[in-house]
């Protein structure tokens, strides 16, 4: 299916189906990045998208309790749009699985949350997560942070998968 056949299937300005996905995880990832694509098109509002991707995550992808976006304010992480439970508002830089991938603008995979020094715990039913920084043109932009009730949910088909996704977002945000 054509780029354009996906957009007016998926796009348009009352609707978005969530399709399910299928085949292997590499495969399912291609095709929530092609929804998440198409949910963004032509979008340029951060909050909008970030909310729009936190709930395609959320009814997507299988055993999260939590996923959603932290912005950086030039000082420390602030709570953006999520789906789950209430979240901690603020983080600082290098605090916690969020923090230390702002700091080190390295994806964090984390399979026991419990065995992470400075864990954060949001929400007692997390056991695993993963945190994607959002790096725009060399300047931290925030974090994309998904938390799972299952120890060892994540891995590096997660990692490669969420990286693009990630870009998906920041190829939203208009140019500096």
């Amino acid at each position: 299916m054509g780029r354009q056949d996906f957009r007016s299937i998926y796009h348009s300005p009352m609707s978005f189906t969530v399709e399910n996905l299928t085949g292997d995880r590499s495969e399912q990832y291609r095709q929530l990045i092609a929804q998440a694509q198409a949910l963004v098109a032509g979008e340029t509002d951060r909050v909008a998208n970030a909310a729009n991707l936190s709930a395609l995550l959320f009814h997507t992808l299988p055993e999260l309790n939590w996923a959603g976006f932290y912005f950086y304010d030039g000082t420390e992480l602030v709570v953006g749009p999520f789906q789950g439970k209430p979240a901690c508002v603020r983080i600082a830089l290098g605090r916690g699985v969020c923090g230390t991938a702002a700091e080190t603008k390295a994806t964090q995979i984390v399979p026991d949350v419990h065995e992470f020094p400075g864990h954060i715990a949001c929400d007692a039913d997390s056991r695993s997560e993963i945190v994607v920084p959002l790096v725009h043109r060399g300047r931290l932009v925030g974090v994309l942070d998904l938390d799972s009730p299952k120890p060892g949910r994540f891995d590096d088909v997660d990692r490669t998968g969420l990286e693009a996704l990630a870009e998906v977002f920041l190829a939203t945000l208009p140019q500096p």
